[in-house]
């Protein structure tokens, strides 16, 4: 489904701009990706900052020039004007239960992670939180957030040994959050799925076999 339309200004080096071309994926819908280099802080140049005053990516900018940032508020509006295939549940009941999961799988995983590794990496001294604002590191965190991490991975395999997918019988939003915040602290803290969590791991097999994870 072409939307030339439509700009998504991403990194290929972003956990939250993965969860944004998988959706897009998912959805069959095709945007002109404009690429912002986070490793040369294009991201904090005057020109992104007229685009996102927040400085951060994804950016999701529309025809008439809106600009949407966050990855719920542009999975949102993408959900709303391209309803085929539906990713955010499919009834009010599933709507809010795949809302849940996804925002358990992002408080109890995804911000886990994030916190991990912003608080660890050399390259983010000074920048422990995302945003316009410096913060410096906290080294206590990272200790406990490999902790959260752990826990997370306990919880989601107690939840994939009674259910398919995160958030039930279909794929959604909630899978998405979720195998982008295994990749995520696989490849930055070496923190896969435990090899004893076998409900986990087939989840795994089935949803990176998916095309749109390639995205």
């Amino acid at each position: 489904m072409p939307s030339d339309q439509l700009k998504l200004y991403e990194s290929s080096a972003s956990p939250n701009s993965r969860r944004a071309r998988i959706f897009l994926a998912e959805k069959g819908i095709s945007v002109m990706r404009v690429p912002v280099d986070l490793a040369a802080k294009e991201q904090f140049s005057e020109a992104y900052a007229r685009i996102n005053p927040r400085r951060v990516v994804p950016t999701l900018v529309l025809e008439d020039g809106t600009a949407i940032g966050e990855v719920p508020a542009i999975q949102r509006y993408l959900e709303a004007a391209y309803p085929a295939t539906p990713l955010l549940g499919t009834s009010p009941k599933d709507e809010a239960l795949v809302t849940m999961w996804d925002r358990r799988m992002e408080l109890e995983g995804f911000a886990a992670v994030m916190e991990t590794v912003r608080n660890n990496a050399a390259g983010l001294a000074g920048r422990a939180i995302a945003g316009t604002h410096d913060y410096a590191q906290i080294p206590a965190l990272v200790t406990r957030g490999r902790q959260r991490i752990a826990d997370f991975y306990d919880d989601l395999e107690t939840r994939l040994a009674e259910a398919p997918f995160v958030a039930g019988n279909r794929f959604s939003v909630a899978d998405i959050t979720a195998i982008v915040t295994i990749d995520f602290a696989t490849r930055a803290l070496e923190m896969p799925i435990p090899a004893s969590h076998a409900a986990s791991a087939r989840w795994y097999a089935l949803v990176a076999a998916r095309p749109s994870l390639a995205a």
